[in-house]
């Protein structure tokens, strides 16, 4: 099940997102969740009685687990939906190509972004002149990055002030969905309602300057994160499984918009199952002694090669500039497209 909050391209400004579920595997049609519900409920008013899920209004993601129900849950209502007459007869029915998707989770309780995959690691140590410490192979290690600046698939990103070393982070995210504390490596996958595309935007300048103190990431990070553009459960990736992750190749492009033409460059190549922990480790790390809620998002962290500090020299010669658009794509968990923009000279609370 792929799983996303939806609006109309030319909805009014403020209008509410809306969850839906791609209707094939192509992801061009997808089935509004809450007018599914409201057919489904008025045709047997048993499930109503037998079913919280169809007795209550499916509004978002966030409030669908606010109410104690898990993702999964939602198939009921996308297995049990047949659509009316031909394809513009439902208005159940929204076609991709009219619809702009948010952030698959709006108001996530918290961010840890982890540190697993050793490519990316050893190269971020040996441009310090180190080595990878030991204790990085034995303990998922993560920081606690910033939830109110949330970004979706299509949402604008800049530098931060002071920094003109803008860089994207390719990664997968996870969404923990159901309450849980001190869970063990075998069974803390069982706590993730789905997989996504996550961007951790870095401003390297001013992140190089904060390690210094030898404290976690801080304005070099927490000004962005991009996640998008669909949720996908577990169950869809079986397939594929394997090592510690999964055999899906992760890709970052930037398109770029110069005086002289723009170019398409392909900057990333990066592969899932090159992972040193699964989420599985990272989950259960992140619960020891600590409760996890429902919506808290689980980066994984940067991908081998992953983002320009680790491949520009080779690829696009420099950081991001305004102008510039990043697509970071993972088979089957689609592609997140993010416009670079200069940074706006008032920022509204």
């Amino acid at each position: 099940m792929r799983l996303a909050h939806v609006r109309e391209r030319h909805s009014p400004v403020g209008a509410p997102w809306r969850l839906a579920a791609a209707l094939d595997e192509s992801g061009n049609r997808w089935v509004d969740l809450e007018i599914a519900r409201r057919r489904i409920a008025s045709a047997g008013p048993e499930r109503a009685h037998n079913s919280v899920l169809f007795r209550q209004p499916i509004t978002t993601l966030d409030d669908h687990l606010g109410r104690g129900l898990r993702v999964a849950d939602l198939a009921d209502v996308l297995e049990a939906f047949e659509p009316r007459g031909g394809p513009d007869d439902d208005d159940a029915v929204l076609e991709s190509g009219d619809l702009r998707f948010g952030p698959p989770i709006l108001r996530p309780p918290s961010l840890r972004d982890f540190y697993a995959f050793e490519q990316h690691v050893a190269t971020v140590w040996a441009r310090r002149g180190g080595e990878v410490p030991e204790a990085w192979y034995r303990l998922p290690i993560f920081y606690f990055s910033n939830t109110s600046e949330i970004r979706g698939p299509g949402d604008p990103v800049w530098a931060p002030r002071g920094s003109v070393e803008l860089d994207f982070e390719l990664e997968v995210g996870a969404l923990v969905d159901t309450p849980a504390i001190d869970l063990t490596p075998e069974t803390a996958a069982q706590a993730i309602g789905g997989y996504f595309v996550l961007n951790d935007w870095s401003a390297r300048d001013l992140q190089r300057e904060e390690t210094t103190v030898r404290l976690g990431p801080a304005k070099g990070k927490d000004f962005a994160t991009s996640v998008g553009p669909w949720l996908v459960t577990p169950d869809e990736l079986k397939a594929v499984r394997s090592a510690t992750g999964y055999d899906l190749p992760m890709t970052a492009v930037v398109q770029t918009d110069e005086p002289d033409g723009g170019r398409q460059v392909a900057v990333s190549r990066g592969a899932w199952a090159d992972a040193q922990f699964s989420f599985g480790d990272m989950v259960a790390r992140a619960s020891a002694d600590a409760r996890l809620r429902p919506g808290d998002l689980i980066g994984s962290g940067t991908v081998g090669m992953g983002c320009l500090l680790e491949v520009k020299d080779t690829t696009l010669g420099r950081y991001l500039e305004p102008g510039d658009e990043v697509t970071l794509a993972i088979d089957r968990l689609g592609s997140l497209t993010t416009p670079i923009v200069a940074r706006p000279d008032a920022v509204v609370a």
